[in-house]
């Protein structure tokens, strides 16, 4: 993995966002440690409506993003031919003078695997600054940093319905340690979050929260722009 300082001018980066904590996490720790983040990268679906990731209104990212003051790059896709999607947009970057991606991922070999050979393929060096980091650790430090994130989507046969709405805090820690068989930081599809404020932001993100959807084991909360 790439070490973060170096002695010349800063690696331009651009982030894999999601919308999430995580991604958000990363980015945040990216810049700390000198990385200069030019672009943010965002896979959506095949009608270029919702995130691909977390399903979140591709308007909502576009708001974030001027939140943060970075540019975001979105592309519709399926799954079959995501990888060759971000593969492309990735170049499109690298010609524009980026050298390095930055990823959420905590620890699922499968997810590093994949990051390190697409970045290798496509010439960019992999970051992954939350890699292999304490669960619980992650989780407050996000929340002492003073990132703001709501749960929009949880799996209903593992959280109920209640926890779609609620904001990461030190009370939802708790909580979410009281759970049986639950990823705290729901690294495995258990709950996917939507970052609202933070150190990263130069304004907050405005939204409304709309009804609760369900599909395929699946809750979402409706999110709108204001």
């Amino acid at each position: 993995m790439l070490s973060l300082w170096t002695d010349r001018e800063p690696l331009r980066a651009f982030v894999s966002w999601s919308g999430g904590k995580e991604s958000a996490f990363s980015l945040y720790r990216a810049k700390m440690g000198g990385l200069k983040i030019s672009h943010l990268l965002n896979m959506l679906s095949d009608d270029g409506k919702l995130s691909r990731s977390h399903g979140l209104p591709g308007d909502i990212l576009k708001v974030q993003a001027q939140g943060l003051g970075i540019s975001l790059i979105q592309s519709p896709t399926s799954w079959e031919d995501y990888e060759e999607r971000f593969k492309k947009r990735v170049l499109e970057l690298k010609r524009e003078g980026v050298e390095a991606g930055v990823f959420g991922d905590i620890d699922l070999e499968e997810h590093k695997n994949w990051v390190e050979r697409v970045c290798r393929d496509v010439g960019v060096k992999p970051v992954l600054p939350l890699w292999k980091n304490d669960r619980e650790k992650l989780l407050k430090d996000f929340v002492q940093a003073g990132f703001r994130a709501i749960l929009v989507s949880v799996r209903t046969d593992l959280l109920t319905d209640e926890w779609l709405g609620r904001e990461i805090d030190e009370e939802f820690i708790k909580d979410i340690k009281a759970q049986d068989g639950i990823d705290l930081c729901g690294e495995k599809g258990e709950y996917h979050t939507l970052v609202f404020d933070g150190p990263i932001f130069e304004k907050e993100v405005r939204f409304s929260a709309g009804k609760k959807i369900f599909q395929d084991n699946h809750g979402f909360l409706e999110i709108k722009v204001d």
